[in-house]
């Protein structure tokens, strides 16, 4: 007779065997994240066209902006779609809210020809240890309450609801010893076991610039994908660059729950171009696509040997000017792509082009700039750089930025001409008390670009999903105090 938890413990696994093989053996994707918290955003159906042409069919969006999947619809490209954490509890409090929800987000956009919703993210990243565990009682009754919803109106079986976690949610000094933090081991056993009986994998963001970033002994070369000077050993196993060695502890933390062939998805992976000492395109290039090849050579990791990450989906299309700068400037430098779609750097993502193709048609402001007035004294000039870029992006302007040596009237000039641009080139954003003028040569000194902006841009979008996030934040407010 087998012991209680032991006999649970033999239906897991045999569930598990049942699910695993039961989802179908694809080949790994190449995705994309696609941001939009921007100061210059291109229009959705652009943006659409660029993914198109450079074969990109798998997207993953943060939220539910009625522009976007407008202009998804159609195109026959899987989406994740997201829930923002600040929606959690409404959407947790009862299956009404989460009705509401599917119904105005997920069935008013799929059926034929509309959106290949397939994934819905359930929060971002909810478990951040920086969040002190504000969103962490909310997570799995949304799960339930939106599941709910989505068998409701048939789609249960046809989209998967995964919660993207952050690598932070567990933890080794070695990654065979790999094990969920102490106080998420409750609710991430919860989490799995809805995710496996539902046939949803796993979804993780890992980002080993982060660790270089944050940890000054740590070394660089262990960062990139062409061998290392410092491997970790790990019993019989030799992990030669950081992506594997996160990948595996999170592996060995699955299995620690009984978990072990879960499949995972990559949520969230890339390399910033700007913001911070090794954000540079040669070290994006190199990152990029070093774990593009991994990936598409389903070499694995020792762990899962010849089992790639069933996709993952590079952060991120664009550079995403409006971003928080609170964990760093680089964050507003994360995109393949600038803000206006031309690729930074060249990249084979595997998908049949050679590199990366640009955004077509993309209409721009005319060729000019706004530049410091070299004919007046500059040195009261410190509260108009202080409004122009508490307005627009000047993290470039910072150590370890492309535009860290342009000297004090370069400064000058590049905060102002941000600012310009982003008032649409309106003359009276270039006066500064006469201390600013326009110009028709193009001050970008070698990576230094002094963007020009461009004119199909549209906020109005994000403006409705806020009021989509309020709306439900009230609405739950007004549930628990009734």
């Amino acid at each position: 007779m087998l012991e209680p938890r032991f006999r649970t413990f033999v239906v897991a696994l045999f569930s598990l065997s049942v699910v695993w093989r039961s989802l179908p053996m694809v080949e790994s994707a190449i995705g994309v994240n696609w941001g939009t918290i921007s100061l210059h955003r291109l229009k959705p159906s652009t943006v659409v066209d660029l993914l198109k042409d450079n074969k990109i069919s798998k997207v993953k969006i943060f939220d539910t902006d009625p522009g976007v999947l407008k202009a998804l619809m159609g195109s026959g490209m899987e989406v994740m779609v997201g829930i923002p954490n600040e929606m959690l509890a409404s959407l947790s409090s009862s299956t009404v809210a989460s009705d509401l929800w599917v119904r105005q987000n997920v069935s008013a956009y799929v059926g034929r020809g509309g959106v290949n919703i397939r994934y819905i993210a359930v929060g971002n990243e909810p478990f951040l240890t920086s969040y002190s565990g504000q969103f962490q009682s909310y997570v799995m009754p949304a799960m339930l309450n939106l599941q709910q919803s989505l068998a409701k109106v048939n789609l249960a079986s046809y989209i998967k609801l995964v919660v993207p976690c952050n690598a932070d949610a567990y933890e080794a000094s070695l990654p065979s010893q790999g094990a969920f933090r102490p106080e998420l081991t409750q609710i991430m056993t919860q989490i799995v076991e809805f995710l496996n009986s539902n046939g949803s994998p796993f979804v993780v963001n890992i980002y080993p610039f982060l660790s270089l970033y944050g940890n000054s002994d740590f070394p660089q070369d262990y960062a990139f994908f062409g061998g290392t000077t410092h491997p970790v050993t790990d019993g019989a196993s030799v992990y030669t660059n950081a992506f594997d060695g996160n990948y595996d502890t999170l592996v060995a933390a699955l299995t620690k729950l009984g978990y072990g062939q879960m499949p995972i998805v990559i949520g969230e992976v890339g390399w910033p171009t700007d913001g911070a000492i090794g954000a540079n395109l040669t070290a994006a290039r190199a990152f990029n696509q070093g774990l593009i090849n991994q990936v598409l050579s389903k070499e694995g990791t020792p762990l899962r040997p010849g089992v790639p990450p069933m996709d993952i989906y590079l952060f991120s299309l664009f550079d995403e000017g409006a971003k928080s700068v609170l964990p760093g400037n680089f964050e507003r430098h994360w995109g393949i792509f600038s803000f206006d779609g031309q690729a930074k750097y060249p990249l084979n993502l595997g998908l049949g082009n050679r590199l990366l193709k640009n955004a077509k048609n993309v209409q721009y402001l005319p060729s000019r700039w706004c530049v410091a007035n070299p004919s007046r004294d500059l040195s009261d000039v410190a509260n108009h750089m202080k409004l122009a870029c508490s307005m627009a992006d000047c993290t470039t302007l910072n150590y370890g930025g492309s535009c860290n040596e342009l000297g004090a009237k370069g400064n000058i000039s590049y905060a102002f001409n941000s600012y310009y641009q982003l008032q649409m080139q309106n003359l009276q954003s270039c006066d500064f008390d006469g201390l600013g003028m326009v110009t028709f040569l193009d001050p970008s000194v070698g990576e230094c670009r002094f963007l020009v902006g461009v004119t199909d841009t549209s906020s109005s979008h994000s403006c409705k999903r806020w009021v989509n996030v309020w709306f439900l934040i009230l609405w739950g407010i007004g549930v628990f105090l009734v």
